[in-house]
């Protein structure tokens, strides 16, 4: 590690050219209170880089992004028309669903199709993430089950999987366990990264979790909304398994999140079956665009915020990046306006300020 001697050196190591950019400020007044920096990937569906800001290289983790690409191999195997399957089910596979009564009626039904009970799922228990869900809970004074966990699906379509092929279920979520290198390789396979090369951690669910460079997150994505590229064979073959995933979420968005204020399903809705939003923990956002007029091969878009914000940054973000793309209209943007900022309110709820994307797409020639 190399050691900062000086007072200059340090302020050389630290200058506003080493940092992520702002693309979201927190207006107080008409003065600029703080900012939230990141970088942003936009790839086509051919590989190339449409836009970018910050560095597209940033390496950093899915998360919970990852979720459509550890879905592939449960149909790809057979498994998922063995148990008999539906695309409602599959989305919440797919989905960080918010513990409402119709996830955990979904979860059931998967593990009720495998054959295993609730004791073998191994992502751990919260509260909802919808706040209807987790008041009813408290007024009921019941604890939150495994099934309130927003991963459940996954962790039920891991099972099934090892299950299906006859794998050990007690250590499914060990990375080396076949299930997950299996979702290893395809992860690789779509984001354009060697197995080998992928960092791997555990996720808040117990989960193996995979880290590559954004710009490789959104190759993925692009990849996953354009089955029709035929540049390696071995995806070309799992296009079937692609069309499912991408139609299961653009059908389903209320089971990839939820049916109420939930970024991912509002913008799904708002952009029936033209896109796909899959939202992932510490400031992660992937979305894949599907080919159409203004981006015949798709797109795929990848966002990180530097600081892992979740709340205030994030959606914003998405919202803009989408606008500067040409993806949103004027009646797209009225109705999704609740996620394009917000304001800043005081202890006497006094509007005092604003929260607001600040960014500008370096667009390729």
């Amino acid at each position: 590690m190399r050691i900062l001697s000086t007072e200059r050196e340090l302020a050389d190591e630290l200058t506003i050219e080493n940092a992520a950019p702002p693309l979201v400020e927190v207006m107080r007044g008409e003065i600029a209170e703080s900012f939230h920096r990141g970088s942003i990937a936009v790839v086509d569906g051919a590989g190339g880089l449409v836009a970018r800001l910050g560095s597209t290289g940033f390496r950093t983790y899915y998360r919970s992004a990852a979720k459509p690409f550890q879905a592939l191999p449960l149909i790809t195997s057979g498994a998922f028309e063995a148990f008999g399957l539906s695309a409602r089910e599959l989305a919440t596979i797919v989905g960080s669903h918010g513990g409402e009564e119709i996830h955990l009626e979904a979860v059931a039904s998967i593990l009720d199709r495998v054959g295993i009970s609730d004791e073998a799922l191994q992502c751990g228990a919260h509260m909802p993430f919808d706040e209807r869900a987790s008041r009813a809970l408290r007024a009921a004074g019941k604890a939150p089950t495994v099934r309130h966990n927003n991963c459940s699906g996954k962790h039920a379509g891991m099972l099934a999987l090892a299950k299906f092929r006859g794998e050990p279920l007690e250590s499914y979520l060990d990375p080396e366990h076949p299930v997950q290198r299996e979702i290893r390789a395809v992860v690789g396979l779509f984001a354009g990264v060697a197995p080998a090369e992928i960092s791997v951690a555990i996720d808040g669910c117990s989960a193996p979790v995979f880290g590559v460079p954004l710009e490789a997150m959104a190759r993925s994505y692009a990849r996953l909304v354009n089955p029709a590229d035929q540049s390696d064979p071995v995806r070309a073959g799992m296009a079937g398994a692609t069309r499912r995933v991408v139609a299961a979420m653009t059908g389903h968005p209320e089971m990839v999140a939820g049916t109420h204020g939930r970024l991912d399903t509002d913008l799904m809705h708002a952009l029936p079956g033209r896109i796909i939003s899959k939202v992932g923990a510490e400031g992660v956002q992937l979305l894949g665009v599907l080919p159409g007029n203004r981006y015949p091969s798709g797109l795929g878009i990848a966002i990180k915020i530097e600081d892992g914000d979740i709340r205030r940054a994030r959606d914003p973000v998405v919202i803009e990046t989408l606008r500067q793309l040409g993806l949103l209209d004027d009646d797209h943007l009225a109705r999704l306006a609740g996620y394009a900022g917000s304001k800043v309110l005081n202890h006497r709820r006094l509007v005092v300020g604003e929260v607001r994307p600040c960014f500008s797409l370096q667009i390729a020639e």
